[in-house]
């Protein structure tokens, strides 16, 4: 295993109470999409790469929020396996996932 690290993917997996205009990442199954992005990275070998859970990057009304470091590029990852493959693809040395760009950061 790959002990230097290239980028380091977090995504949002906090609650916020109901009442939250914004809503929250965790009800849009945050927690479920980070694990299928860490999985899908493993499978493809990318070793470079971590993928964490974070607390709240203040996004969540744009969806499932995940910044990428050092690059700084923010993604919003619906909870669909194309989506999650698209930057799976990214984190493995791939085109940005244009789709999924948070347009604002």
């Amino acid at each position: 295993m790959n002990t230097e690290l290239r980028m380091h993917a977090f995504v949002c997996v906090n609650e916020r109470d109901e009442s939250n205009q914004k809503g929250c990442c965790s009800s849009k199954n945050s927690l479920e999409v980070m694990t299928k992005l860490k999985r899908k990275v493993r499978e493809m070998g990318i070793d470079d790469v971590r993928v964490n859970k974070s607390g709240c990057l203040n996004q969540c009304e744009n969806g499932i929020a995940c910044v990428v470091y050092p690059q700084g590029i923010w993604y919003k990852i619906p909870d669909r396996e194309d989506a999650i493959n698209k930057i799976a693809l990214y984190l493995g040395e791939g085109p940005i996932a244009d789709d999924y760009v948070i347009a604002n950061k």
